[in-house]
């Protein structure tokens, strides 16, 4: 009885029979194998279905009415055109969105399953696909050709995503648009980086620091871009402004998001 007492009443004594660290680690590993894994799919919603087209170049256009010159993009449609390829809905997806494809190819460029996957849906064979996750998909087939002039009108404000111009390395002053040091009075540093952190604290380089290295090729989105004219003669768009890429690049146009008016703002 006294051995038990003081077995009971001792703290060496329990953290010797019973340690802590591993009843605790040993118990949250347990917890963590039990607990089933959630997929959660976070992904912003569209203000539309929108289309896919090529960027063809840069001009000037004088506005008719004012004679004003305003800096446009050309955008152009490849062969095929935007089809419908898949309506996705939430009983069947999880989430409701409407895919599309884009340039139409040959067979030969394409696998069985991207075959098949087209076929399915009566489109023809297309090279690019992308999705717009809407909140309703009421109105759209498989199979649906998409039409620009039908979607939007001249006006219209526009968000347009693509692929910018790749730039190489580059340095601090051309990628973030760093101050340069003197260039006279005996300045030793002129386009160099400089301090990048404090020394024994924290002894280490923040991640996320701004420094030199790879600079576009990546995707980036320009928004509330204007529609300044469509041609259907020609089958070309002109829209205000620059938009990413060279002429060539692959670029996605959707209905501008403005929030209160199109999207939600909860």
């Amino acid at each position: 009885m006294a051995m038990a007492a003081v077995g009971i009443g001792g703290g060496a004594a329990l953290g010797l029979l019973a340690p802590r660290r591993r009843a605790v680690s040993w118990s949250g590993a347990a917890v963590a194998r039990r607990r089933p894994l959630v997929a959660v799919v976070r992904a912003s919603y569209e203000a539309g279905v929108g289309v896919m087209a090529t960027k063809v170049g840069m001009m000037t256009y004088f506005d008719p009415a004012t004679g004003k010159p305003v800096p446009v993009t050309i955008v152009g449609f490849r062969e095929g055109g935007n089809v419908v390829t898949q309506v996705k809905t939430a009983a069947t997806d999880g989430y409701d969105a409407v895919q599309v494809g884009y340039h139409g190819v040959r067979e030969e460029k394409l696998t069985r399953p991207e075959l098949g996957h087209l076929g399915k849906a009566g489109a023809p064979p297309l090279r690019h696909l992308q999705e717009f996750r809407l909140q309703s998909v009421d109105g759209y087939d498989p199979g649906q050709p998409l039409d620009f002039a039908e979607m939007f009108k001249e006006g219209d404000l526009v968000d347009i995503s693509g692929k910018s111009i790749g730039k190489g390395f580059q340095g601090g002053i051309k990628r973030h648009n760093f101050k340069r040091g003197l260039m006279t009075h005996g300045s030793k540093s002129h386009r160099a980086l400089g301090s990048i952190g404090a020394g024994t604290t924290p002894g280490r380089v923040y991640k996320g620091k701004k420094m030199p290295g790879r600079m576009g090729g990546t995707k980036t989105k320009i928004r509330k871009l204007k529609i300044v004219k469509i041609d259907n003669d020609l089958k070309v768009v002109m829209i205000k402004g620059a938009v990413p890429g060279k002429p060539g690049n692959l670029l996605r146009i959707a209905p501008a998001k403005i929030v209160g008016k199109n999207i939600p703002k909860n």
